[in-house]
């Protein structure tokens, strides 16, 4: 790698700064950082019973608009493998009908996923908390991100007993509508080859992966990852699913012992070896993007209790200062590349 001190043409760094300005303004829903608060009635044995990747239930969604509380028709149905089978609550995804949402903080939205507590209880909201911040952290990084929205939730269970809870969860954008903000097409195939990735997007990718200590995830198979093709030819990889982190350290979190790391909090590098000059390029960028990152986490402490936003500033710490020794990040990340 070349050493740190690498200069960064100013050429180099306006053509990413032209890049990020091309990306359309965010919808409605997402350009508000307040939780938006929700009501929705369910019947989860229904749901795993009665819906798939293909198959959706007709329901409702409830939200409040300024002093007011309005509600829109809605299909549902579960998505997901590991919390499908193994939470309370299975993540879901919801469609919703143009003319329906027209007027509404929905509008131009037809499909979003929504992301729940695996169980109910103070630990899991904090989970679903960082899990969200993960998505946030992502922002200084590039503008290809699923943007999201914080929600407090009215939870209604349906059955025998109705049963009421107050959970929190969160929004993420559909992956079509990052497309279309994004000038691009989603790239529809469950393997590519992960060096098609734009070098610079990769590597963004992968160290960011590191950053969070995210392990669960393949450009290969496409696992946890959205691929889009730009106009102009380049194919970007976009992370989601974050409650395998290191950052969240949720207690079901597990590791493939493939990586030789024991347990989620421990960091692994799975990013494929590219150019150099590029990825002391990248490696640049990221430390000139620390202070940013710091910022969000101080930005969302009204979400954790205050020794835990001083932890997760510790943890992405530790992640900046492998970044800033040459002998660290050499060790820790360009020896643990792979090669294809």
């Amino acid at each position: 790698m070349l050493p740190a001190t690498t200069t960064i043409t100013v050429a180099f760094l306006l053509c990413a700064s032209l890049t990020r300005a091309q990306v359309n303004q965010k919808a409605t829903l997402f350009s508000d950082e307040r939780p938006l608060m929700i009501g929705l009635s369910i019947s989860v044995p229904e749901l795993r019973r009665k819906t798939n990747d293909s198959t959706y239930i007709s329901s409702t969604l409830s939200f409040k608009h300024g002093e007011a509380w309005d509600t829109i028709p809605i299909e549902i149905r579960t998505r997901g493998n590991f919390r499908k089978k193994n939470c309370t609550y299975p993540p879901l995804r919801i469609r919703m009908k143009e003319n329906d949402v027209k007027g509404t903080v929905f509008e131009g939205t037809k499909s979003l996923k929504l992301v729940l507590p695996c169980h109910v209880g103070k630990s899991s909201m904090e989970l679903i908390n960082k899990e969200c911040l993960c998505y946030q952290l992502y922002h200084p990084i590039t503008n290809f991100y699923l943007d999201t929205r914080l929600l407090d939730i009215t939870l209604t269970e349906k059955g025998k007993h109705e049963k009421v809870s107050q959970v929190n969860g969160f929004f993420i954008e559909d992956d079509d509508q990052l497309a279309q903000r994004s000038n691009a097409r989603v790239v529809d195939a469950e393997r590519i080859n992960p060096l098609q990735l734009e070098d610079t997007s990769a590597l963004r990718f992968d160290l960011f992966q590191y950053m969070i200590a995210n392990t669960d995830f393949s450009t290969t198979v496409v696992h946890n990852a959205e691929v889009l093709l730009t106009e102009k030819g380049r194919y970007i990889a976009v992370p989601y699913d974050f409650d395998m982190t290191g950052i969240v350290n949720a207690p079901y979190a597990t590791v493939d012992p493939k990586w030789e790391i024991e347990k989620v909090t421990q960091r692994a590098y799975k990013g494929y070896c590219r150019n150099e000059k590029v990825a002391e390029y990248v490696r640049q960028e990221f430390i000139s993007r620390e202070d940013a990152i710091y910022q969000i986490i101080d930005r969302h402490t009204h979400l954790f209790y205050p020794k835990e936003t001083e932890s997760l500033k510790k943890y992405v710490g530790e992640f900046f200062r492998i970044l800033k020794s040459d002998y660290d990040y050499s060790e820790k990340i360009t020896a643990k590349c792979r090669r294809k």
